[in-house]
């Protein structure tokens, strides 16, 4: 089947060589008619026979040559011993022509082209041991030497028997010329010699360039025998230059000028390497090869015979020859049987090596046959099947699969052997087997072709299986919740979106953070928190259906793919599924109790629907918008997407981008609101502002473009150019003659970064050339991701710098009282929503007062923020404020307003006799600082 279903596809090269063999015939033919019709004229037969003979020696000389330097290596040698063999049969025929067609004499016997004749042999002997395999041991050496004797005292046997005897003693001549006698026995022996090696190396010859080396063989065979026909008596006495005879030595020299060009253009290698053709012919050249010393014999015993049938005595020649033959067969014998018991000895050592492999091998090793049989388990069976070996001899192999894995193996199987065996020599094919037990072990199995069955190599490999699931597993799902990770959930999302549910609106993706996990992480601890984590897991599994897949995206944010039942009505599946997300909310919100702590925690809940040829991505984003709109919401709720939240977001990404480029545009400008006091009057201090006034003319507030930031990284940055820039325009007012305290707000994550302006305040206030006395800082509120340790360790440090610290937005919060009672504090500065309400509400005009009197009662300077009526401004007064700002008395002021507003001095506050003059360029007093500090400027 490799065979027929190899591609045949001869290309340019074959067709080259078709016509290089086509052409070379054509030539011999041509000479063969030529001869056998005597060329037409007596004279052009001799030139022919002579110098043609001469012509194509000579081509095989130079093509051989040519051809060896070439291709070099290994066989370079042969063919330069070939083309001076081939040189030497031109130079004979060329003296030969000499005589005859130049001299116009018959040729001498002997003459000098007898000594070219007599050198074309060695050369090509030559030659052909070095074409032939070398033999690797001594042993092979010698046979090679005795296989060539027997060939040769063979054929010296026959030839002498039949026409040697003759010519060394011819008819009616008592005492015959030696050199004529040699001559005519020198022919024929190095013919003989010639001969023998071509027989003797023709099952040895390598295996390199084997088409090549087969015509050279046969050229110089078709030589051979052209000089036993020459030698015979019967051709010899009549011989002449021009015969037909003259056609085999042509063919001859012309077939070895063709053989290594013509044979190798010719030559093809298969495309893959296959069996070749000719290994159907290798069993019957190793029997010829075989018998080859048995044929010399009975060669040998034919010439004895010959002798002996037609009445001659046997000649002594004839019997040494047989006498040396027949002993080179016994010595030869010999050789072989000790070679063989060698080989006999070294082929149980292998079989018994090879058979402690098998048994002792881990892999269980199994033949069956073609019809499924098992004729052979390996022992290996024991420990890996849990089975005997002897059990399993006999029984099918299909009986040993898993029913789901039995029809991919027999398509694997069938597949396997439909395939080109030098295509394919091997599959693998895994699956599992019944083990004794009658548990199913995964095998993978390696087979391979055994007689027209199967060669099964098979290991137990259930560990690995079961690793890689778990590997698989644990790629896919959260470690600490075991629930389906980010991955796992966007590609059930995205099966959902692109499976038999894609045009099901009802597919609905819940994002779910946790309100206060962070709180629950800072105050029991980060392992109260994973167990937290676990809880809400196993609860929002518990709650979502079969169908629908609960997993966990990092942190405290959860998700939930809820997949649609098919409902048309869009309405009733979004109340349904808001049904859901409420249910779940519920859920994650009860309380949690962990170790000897009962935790709340509370969940905000994101739901966003899949619409036509929506992507995972977008979904998953909607989900997440949603989410963060209700927290944004004031958490604990659930949010249905909307498309508005998605331009919101695009806005506010565009306004943060513009925002990050300000800075270095420098479009943010500096405003300062005075803080007056409410008694006199007078400004005490003025309070820092940015505004960002954007390439479009939009004037932002601090609330406006830091809430749609995001990015904290300029959110510091801006920090500290509020507080650089501040304290750079507060001493350059005070060199211009308007010394007055400035004051800045800041978060109370900013001061405690240890980068500058935060870390190195009083460098900032050096450089500028500011006393410290003159900056105040407010610490804008308790975000409560901040330890307070280190705040307090900050502001201490501050105000041992002489920086007066303000505690803003007090009455707000939960942690102001905290912050109060920990925290080095100067001022109080009351909240705007105090301030709002204390004309008007009762409630609040209570509250004011009762912060206002614990602010006395600890000596602490007050600062109302907010204060836009005269109405407020005594109320406040009335409850015993010392400060205030807010547009009763001005709004932030640009440089040039704000140094006017100094100038003056004062502003007129409800209640109090009209302003008394300021001296111009004087400086405004401070009012009394707390806790016998120096006077700090409220803010």
């Amino acid at each position: 089947m490799s065979a027929l279903g190899a591609p045949l596809s001869p290309g340019s090269a074959g067709s080259s060589g078709m016509r290089s063999r086509v052409l070379l015939g054509l030539v011999c033919a041509g000479y063969s008619v030529g001869a056998a019709a005597g060329w037409g004229s007596p004279r052009l037969a001799v030139f022919m026979g002579d110098f043609g003979l001469a012509a194509a020696a000579l081509v095989a000389a130079v093509s051989c040559f040519l051809y060896a330097r070439a291709v070099g290596g290994r066989l370079r040698p042969a063919w330069l011993l070939f083309s001076l063999s081939s040189l030497m049969a031109a130079c004979g025929n060329a003296v030969w022509g000499w005589y005859e067609v130049v001299l116009g004499v018959p040729v001498p016997a002997p003459s000098l082209a007898d000594v070219f004749f007599l050198c074309f042999a060695p050369p090509a002997i030559i030659g052909l041991l070095v074409l032939a395999k070398r033999p690797v041991t001594r042993a092979g050496w010698i046979c090679l030497g005795l296989d060539a004797w027997l060939i040769g005292g063979s054929l010296l046997t026959l030839a002498w028997s039949l026409a040697l005897a003759h010519a060394t003693q011819p008819a009616g001549v008592q005492d015959p010329d030696v050199a004529p006698a040699a001559l005519a026995l020198a022919y024929p022996l190095l013919d003989i010699v010639l001969v023998s090696m071509v027989l003797a190396l023709h099952f040895r010859r390598s295996g390199v360039n084997r088409s090549a080396v087969n015509t050279a063989i046969a050229a110089l065979a078709l030589t051979v025998l052209s000089d036993a026909v020459f030698t015979s008596p019967l051709l010899r006495s009549t011989y002449h230059s021009g015969q037909l005879l003259d056609a085999g030595w042509f063919a001859g020299s012309l077939l070895l000028a063709y053989a290594p060009w013509g044979a190798r253009r010719a030559h093809r290698p298969p495309p893959r390497p296959g069996p070749p053709r000719a290994v159907a012919s290798r069993p019957i050249a190793g029997s010829l090869a075989a018998l080859t010393p048995y044929l010399a014999a009975a060669v040998c015993t034919l010439g004895i015979l010959y002798n002996v049938v037609d009445g001659r005595r046997v000649d002594r020649v004839v019997i040494f020859t047989a006498c040396t033959v027949v002993l080179a067969l016994v010595v030869r014998q010999g050789i072989m049987l000790l070679d063989n018991i060698s080989l006999t000895q070294e082929l149980a050592q292998k079989e018994n090596h090879f058979r402690s492999l098998v048994q002792g091998s881990s892999d269980v090793i199994m033949i069956a046959a073609p019809d499924g049989a098992l004729r052979y388990v390996s022992p290996a069976a024991a420990g890996v099947y849990g089975r005997d070996a002897e059990d399993l001899v006999g029984s099918e192999l299909s009986s040993l699969i898993h029913p789901d894995d039995l029809g991919r193996f027999v398509h694997e199987v069938r597949r396997f052997l439909a395939a080109p065996p030098h295509e394919e020599p091997t599959t693998r094919i895994e699956c599992r087997f019944r083990s004794g037990t009658g548990d199913w072990l995964h095998v993978e199995s390696t087979v391979n072709r055994h007689q027209g069955g199967l060669l099964l190599n098979s290991r137990d490999v259930t560990e690995r299986v079961r690793l890689q699931a778990q590997l698989q597993h644990n790629a896919e799902h959260d470690p600490l919740t075991d629930l389906p990770n980010r991955a796992l959930f966007t590609a059930r999302v995205r099966q959902a979106l692109g499976g038999r549910r894609a045009s099901d609106p009802g597919t609905a993706v819940l994002f779910i953070d946790l309100d206060g996990f962070k709180q629950v992480n800072d105050t029991i601890g980060h392992q109260a928190g994973d167990e937290l984590l676990i809880q809400a897991g196993r609860r929002l599994q518990d709650s979502v259906r079969a169908g629908d897949t609960a997993a966990r995206l990092g942190g405290d944010e959860f998700a939930a793919l809820i997949l649609g039942d098919g409902t048309r009505d869009q309405g009733a599946r979004e109340y349904q599924v808001h049904e859901i997300a409420e249910r779940l909310r519920l859920t994650l919100s009860q309380p949690y109790r962990i170790g000897s702590h009962e935790v709340r925690v509370a969940a905000s809940i994101g739901v966003a629907f899949a619409e036509p040829a929506i992507s995972p991505t977008d979904l998953m984003r909607n989900a997440d918008l949603a989410m963060y709109r209700a927290k944004a919401g004031g958490k604990d709720r659930v949010e249905l997407y909307a498309p508005q939240m998605q331009a919101d977001v695009v806005r506010r990404t565009e306004l943060a981008t513009r925002l990050r480029s300000a800075l270095r545009d420098g479009e943010f400008a500096l405003l300062h609101q005075p803080v007056v006091h409410l008694a006199s009057g007078s400004v005490a201090a003025v309070a820092a502002q940015a505004r960002w006034r954007s390439a479009q003319g939009i004037l932002f507030t601090p609330a406006e473009f830091l809430r749609v930031s995001g990015d904290d990284d300029r959110t510091a940055e801006l920090g500290r150019w509020l507080l650089e820039e501040a304290v750079a325009q507060a001493a350059e007012r005070a060199r211009a003659g308007h010394p007055v305290a400035v004051s800045v707000r800041l978060s109370a994550a900013r001061l405690l970064e240890a980068g500058p302006p935060f870390g190195s305040v009083e460098a900032l206030l050096t450089r500028h050339g500011l006393p410290s006395g003159a900056l105040m800082i407010e610490v804008a509120d308790s975000d409560p991701r901040v330890s307070f340790d280190a705040l307090e360790q900050r502001l201490v440090a501050l105000r041992r710098l002489g920086v007066r610290i303000a505690l803003d937005g007090f009455g707000s919060g939960y942690a102001a009282i905290n912050a109060l009672r920990r925290l080095p504090i100067d001022v109080l500065k009351l909240d705007r929503n105090l301030v709002e309400g204390v004309v008007e509400s009762a409630r609040l005009h209570k509250i004011t007062s009762g912060l206002l009197r614990i602010a006395c009662d600890l000596g602490l300077q007050s600062v109302a923020d907010g204060v836009d009526v005269p109405e407020q401004v005594l109320a406040l007064r009335a409850m015993g404020c010392t400060h205030g700002q807010g547009m009763a008395f001005s709004g932030p002021l640009d440089e040039y307003r704000l140094r006017r507003a100094l100038v003056r001095g004062e502003f007129p506050v409800p209640g109090v006799p009209a302003p008394r003059p300021v001296m111009a360029g004087g400086s405004v007093p401070l009012l009394a600082g707390s806790h016998t500090e120096t006077p700090v400027p409220p803010t």
